[in-house]
Order: C-alpha cells, then structure tokens, then sequence
C-alpha cells in the first residue's frame, strides 16, 4: 500500500517538476508577472500597489545603517545579486569549458554582442542627442536571456540548436556587457573607503579559493559583507553578484546554482518583474512611444539589435576572423538577432539607475515592454515567412544547451 501511495505521488509531481526545469517557464512566468502588475496598478484609482513597492520603510535600522528603504529598493540592488550570482556562474563556465573557452568559438558571438550593443546604444543617442536623456543610452543594449531564449523554445523546430546556442552565447556575453556599463556608468558618487574595503573583502574570497578552503557559510558571510561594502560605495551593489561567483572554485558552481537557481527563476525574477513593472499607463501610450526616449529603445531594441549582431557577424566572417555555427545560415542569424532584442529585466534595471524621474522611468519601461512585444512578433512572422510549416532538422550530434538561470 505504501508503494502505491509513493508511486501515486511521483505520478503527480513529476509533471511539475518538468514544468519547472523547463527553459520556457521563467519567460512565461514573468509574462504573467508583468500583465498582472499592469493590470492592477491600471485598475485602482488610489496606486496602493505602486505605494507597496515604492513606500520608504519608517525610519529605524535601515535607515541608520544605510540599507536599502524599500521593498524595490531591496529587490533591485539585493535580490538582483542572486541572479547576478547565477548568470555569472554560467559566464564563467562558458569562458572556461563552453561556447566561449577557445578563440574561434568565442570571437563571432562576442563580436556579435558588441554590435548588438552598439548599434542600440547609436539609435538611442541619435534620437535623443537633444532631448537631456541621451544618458540612457545603455537601456537598450541588454538581451533578456531567460525571455530570449524562452521565445526560441516557442519557435520550436524552426530555430536550430546551433542558432540557439549563439544565441545563449550572446545573451550571456550581452549580460556581461550590462553589468560592465551599469558599473561604470550607471554608479552614485563614490565612496573609495568602501570601495577599498569590499576589494578586500573579494580578496578574501580570492585567497580562499587559492588555499582551497571548503566552499561554506565563511564565504558566504565574505559575499554579504562585500555586497554591504559595494552598497556604501555607491557603485551598484547588485553587481557584487558577478564578483562573487567568479571568486567561486569551480568544482562549487553547481553546488551554488542548484541552491539558488529556482529562488532566482521563481521568486526573485518574478518579484523583479511585479515591482518594476507597477506603471501607471498614460491616456496616451502611443503618444509616449513617440517620444524621443520612447524611440530611441523601441527602435534601438528591435531594430538596433538585430542588425548590429548581423552587421557585426557578417564583418568578422567576411575577414575570416569567424566562421558560422554548424547548420546555421545567414537568414537564420537575422532572424536571432531579432530575439535579441528582448531586453526586459537588464533594461528595466538599468532604467531604474538611469532616470530618476518617474514618468521618464514609465515611458522607458512602456517602450521596453512594447519591444518585448513586437521582437518576438518580428520574429514569429520572420521565421514564418522564410520556412512556411516546414521546420529545420535538428541534429542530434549537437548537445541542447540551456542555461541554468533561465
């Protein structure tokens, strides 16, 4: 009897266990997440669900210890370390054993990710080298990975695996490039105390990893207090995320990612999403698309970034620099790089450092969602069009890549 009730409940919970291993459900997911905050922030007239994430806390400890005061706050510059934490992990394990650890393999999509950074950051100063706002030009240069790659799983057979794992390549490469520009650009004034003690702090970490000290609660602490440390400093403390898990042993990755990963895809980036997400839609949002910000990401993220990352490939394998994937064609690399332009949750974050106004966030924000939408449209049709209901062989010699955090 007892056999039966254990099969019973495997029976029942295998299938969710599917559902939440599968690369498509953190995009769904935070699809869900954005029409919900949407939806009630647009449908009570007294905001209280912009007021529960934007609020200050009554003073106490969190202000006398300079942490952050409120629940976005605490999300964008705490719970975004985590997720940093763990596209990370998936950076430097490309960078060391993947797509990225020799030359030949690593040049076209790291070529690739700075044209498709480039080409939008050009769009978004060409619309608004006028405008005061020109700033914001780093909004647009994000790829969105758990949403990208999600949207390619839905293309089914019509996107290739090879295409898929330039893709991942990119993204990853993209998520590097928009932790170096929010560290850079995007920082407060800076405080080299505290700068100068967190760097400490990381070599702490450093130097654990060359003594081979057990991965465990003493690095973690080193992590946290790093993180404080960087959060003082005034350069974005989300970023710590990317630090820490570089200073990680390898051998611990898949220790820190199996802790973290379904925290990260279905709490933390959900949340991210609720939070960031809380707009109050103007009367007219098509009036708000035409403003010069509005442009200069819809624009720089659904055209700017497809054809940056062609551009940018065709120049590389044109000098023989790089050469395609397996399996993979010129028509196809288009097509990518229109996913590419799902910029979401590094262009919402880097939305929230960029601009302090609130109506200058919610146009960003509207324009970034409108991009989401209409990348994945262009895409859908694109594919469509070039192979009708035919669908692309996939070859079974090549491994399916996915990434841990998405």
């Amino acid at each position: 009897m007892e056999v039966k009730k254990t099969k019973s409940f495997h029976h029942i919970f295998t299938p969710i266990r599917d559902l939440l291993s599968d690369s498509r459900t953190t995009g769904v997911l935070l699809v869900i997440c954005t029409i919900i905050s949407l939806f009630v922030t647009n449908s009570f007239s007294n905001g209280w669900f912009n007021r529960l994430w934007n609020n200050p806390f009554v003073p106490g400890i969190f202000s006398s210890a300079k942490l952050p005061h409120s629940f976005i706050d605490w999300i964008n510059n705490f719970g975004m370390a985590f997720f940093f934490v763990l596209a990370a992990t998936e950076i430097k394990r490309e960078l060391l054993s993947g797509e990225l650890s020799q030359f030949k393999k690593a040049v076209l999509p790291f070529g690739a990710a700075f044209g498709g950074m480039l080409m939008p950051a050009l769009i978004f100063i060409g619309f608004n080298f006028y405008s005061g706002y020109s700033h914001g030009w780093g909004i647009p240069t994000a790829t969105d990975i758990a949403f990208s790659v999600a949207a390619a799983s839905l293309l089914g057979k019509r996107f290739p695996i090879g295409l898929k794992i330039l893709l991942l390549a990119i993204a990853i490469i993209d998520d590097l490039g928009a932790i170096i520009v929010i560290a850079l650009f995007y920082g407060g004034h800076i405080n080299w105390i505290a700068l100068g003690i967190c760097g400490a702090l990381y070599g702490g970490l450093l130097l654990c990893n060359q003594m081979k000290i057990k991965f465990g609660m003493f690095q973690v602490f080193l992590g946290l207090a790093m993180w404080y440390a960087m959060l003082q400093s005034g350069v974005e403390a989300s970023i710590t995320g990317v630090l820490f898990a570089f200073a990680i042993p390898v051998n611990s990755l898949a220790i820190i990612e199996k802790a973290i990963h379904k925290w990260v895809n279905f709490l933390i980036l959900p949340v991210f999403a609720l939070a960031n997400t809380a707009i109050l839609l103007p009367a007219h949002v098509v009036a708000s698309l035409t403003t010069p910000v509005g442009m200069g990401i819809f624009f720089g993220l659904v055209i700017g970034k497809p054809l940056g990352i062609y551009l940018a490939c065709r120049i590389m394998v044109g000098l023989n620099v790089a050469s395609l994937p397996s399996n993979v064609n010129w028509k196809q690399v288009f097509g990518m790089g229109t996913l590419a332009g799902i910029g979401f949750t590094m262009s919402i974050f880097t939305t929230m450092l960029a601009f302090t106004e609130s109506g200058i966030r919610d146009i960003a924000k509207i324009s970034i969602l409108s991009a989401v939408v209409g990348s994945v449209i262009v895409s859908y049709f694109y594919f469509r069009a070039i192979y009708g209901k035919k669908v692309v062989p996939m070859p079974s010699t090549l491994p399916q890549a996915e990434p841990a955090y998405s």
